[in-house]
């Protein structure tokens, strides 16, 4: 998409998903081509794959800054992905919460406190991260499968191991 092209156009309010690859960065749209965004001190606008090291931060900052800016040559979109669940809050309630915030140092961590928890909670009141939640299910999904793995050798184990210490035995 080129620079301030949306298929729609963003509104007050609307929060971006910006696409950097194996994550996604979020900002809510406050107008004029800006969105303010939560992301690490030593992260640069166009930071692209580099902001991946935001996961090593515990503090981020809240930023205003031109979308065009912080996405470069990254794909964004407006995704207001929780508006089938939660009612949007006042757009002016949006607006004053996130202009009050700016400059502030706020604790972060991936798991609970990222940009995208950052845009759900000025949007909706509530804190959530549908990548944090993919990616546990995928862990979730991935140590039930390495339990159940480990589960069957010790069974095959205890059963052909048995078995083989029984015919040791009657020699």
């Amino acid at each position: 998409m080129a620079p301030g092209q949306f298929e729609e156009k963003a509104q007050p309010g609307d929060l971006i998903e910006i696409f950097r690859g194996t994550y996604q960065h979020w900002g809510i749209y406050v107008g004029d081509g800006y969105i303010i965004h939560l992301a690490p001190p030593s992260e640069s606008a166009q930071a692209g794959a580099y902001s991946v090291m935001s996961v090593l931060c515990d503090k981020a900052v809240v930023k205003k800054e031109q979308l065009w800016d912080v996405a470069g040559t990254d794909k964004y979109t407006i995704n207001n992905l929780l508006d089938k669940k939660y009612e949007p809050r006042p757009i002016y309630v949006i607006l004053q919460e996130a202009h009050s915030l700016l400059e502030q140092e706020l604790p972060y961590c991936v798991f609970s406190g990222n940009c995208e928890h950052f845009v759900t909670e000025l949007r909706y009141g509530k804190r959530e991260s549908r990548q944090v939640r993919k990616a546990m299910e995928v862990g979730v999904a991935v140590s039930v499968g390495t339990l159940f793995g480990v589960a069957v050798l010790a069974f095959a184990s205890a059963f052909f191991g048995s078995s083989n210490k029984e015919k040791k035995n009657e020699q």
